[in-house]
Parts: C-alpha cells; structure tokens; sequence
C-alpha cells in the first residue's frame, strides 16, 4: 500500500469516527455526554476518541462544559444546519413552527416536527401543550432510525415499498440492539394502514401506555418532507378524541403544504 493510499484511507476512517461522533451528542445534546460514554458507544479507545473530540471542539463543533466535562454541539453545527436546511426543507421549521404551536394549544398535548436524515428519522422541533402530564418520547435533535417513532413511520409510509425495505435492512443492526421490542411485520402493518387512513398510530416502543398519531408533510412532487405527531397518554388517544386530534393535525399538514406550493411557486416566478 503507498504512503498516500494509507494517508487517505487514515483521513477516511478519521472523518467516519468524528461522523460518530457528532451523531452521538446531536442525539443526546440536551444532557450532553461524558467523554466515557462517547467512547463506550463508540467502541473507539479512550485516547482516540479525546483526541478526535478536542479537534471537533478546536473548529467549533463541539464544546465541552467547563464544569460538567460533558460534550455539547458546537455553535459551529447550528450554524451549517441553518445554511443546510434552508434550500433542502423550505425553511420547514420557520414554516411549521405556528402550525406545531396552533396544535399543542387546540389539543393540550406534546407535538413534534420529525425530518428524514438518511436511514434516521430526526426531531428538529417540539411544542408543548398544556396538559399537566408531558410526554416528551423525542427531544430535538434526537435522531432514530426511520423504522422507529410515529413521525418517522408516517414518513416512511409516503415511500415505496421498496425503499422501506432497504432502509429496514440498512437499520436491521441497529435496531436489533437498541430496540428489542422492534417487530418488522407491525411495521408493515402501521404503514399500510397509515396509507388507508391517511395518518398513522404507533405505540411508543421505548414508553409504556403512550400513544402516538403523525401525518406526513408532502412536498409539492408528494415526496415526504417530515411528519407532525402527537404523543400522549393512551386515554387521550383513543376513539372519537383521538379522530378529533387527527384531523387538527391534518388541518396544519394542509396548510404547510399550501405554504410550500406557494414557496415553490414564488421562487418559479
């Protein structure tokens, strides 16, 4: 193998276990990490994984809490998400914002923007009702495989049966090690019956007795761009209440989609 051969697979390898890294804090941004438990996730060597996190800190990446020692995203990262999402969602946050706010006030419950990222489903918003009992099954920022989550699977469901079925095999080892109780046939079973009813209901894989409902957002070529859902207690998810939530959601997944075709229509013009 020739010096620059191993220099670029060595650079390769470098960019795959920062990659790792960072997928690691965006998930877990909110507490932050300890640099024992990037490693441990990881499966890299402590000296490693120190030495790739003070490089990250070093270009703004990340950041390390000065008294907890616990690792955070950067300001770095918020600033290439804001220049990233813009052209590729339509602004989708900016445009579903008062629409998540609308819902969480007209239903009382918790509700989430949820975008596809690769194989992953990814919350890049959240609003709270004012229901006393929250449920919070999502953080934003919290990234999980599409197979996994209301939103991600309403999501999924806007795809061809063909894509899902290489997205579940791309997810198949993660899912077996994070999400034991994952069943592939009720998958299918959510997915088909989301495209009969027009939303979909999952129950929580990681939350006992919590519900969740999701509607796609489609973009104006009616290629899914994310889901809203709402995740609450089973009783408040159930029978005529819950047709009621349902279509309060579809109310808001309307008017974004009218949002986005206007979008598209202006930047034509």
């Amino acid at each position: 193998m020739t010096t620059e051969l191993r220099a670029e697979r060595t650079g390769t390898q470098a960019i795959h276990r920062c990659a790792s890294l960072l997928r690691l804090i965006t998930t877990h941004n909110r507490n932050g990490m300890r640099l024992v438990d990037l490693y441990r996730s990881t499966g890299l060597a402590r000296p490693t994984t120190h030495r790739l996190l003070q490089a990250l800190v070093a270009e703004g990446f990340v950041r390390q809490d000065e008294r907890s020692r616990r690792y955070f995203l950067g300001s770095l990262t918020y600033e290439m998400g804001v220049a990233a999402a813009a052209p590729y969602t339509y602004d989708l946050r900016d445009t579903c914002q008062p629409h998540l706010r609308d819902v969480a006030d007209r239903t009382g419950d918790t509700v989430f923007l949820t975008i596809r990222s690769g194989f992953d489903g990814v919350c890049i918003a959240r609003a709270e009702g004012a229901f006393p009992i929250k449920v919070f099954v999502l953080d934003v920022g919290r990234r999980r495989p599409l197979n996994v989550g209301a939103g991600a699977l309403a999501v999924l469901s806007a795809l061809t049966d063909e894509e899902i079925s290489r997205i579940t095999v791309a997810n198949q080892e993660k899912l077996i090690r994070d999400y034991p109780r994952f069943d592939s046939d009720q998958m299918w079973k959510r997915i088909h019956q989301a495209r009969q009813n027009g939303y979909l209901m999952n129950h929580v894989l990681e939350v006992e007795s919590v519900r969740s409902i999701a509607v796609p957002i489609l973009d104006p070529h009616n290629r899914p761009l994310g889901a809203i859902s709402i995740s609450a207690l089973q009783n408040r998810l159930n029978g005529q209440a819950m047709l009621e939530k349902v279509e309060i959601i579809k109310e808001a997944v309307a008017a974004i989609q009218q949002k986005l075709r206007a979008h598209l229509q202006d930047e034509d013009n």
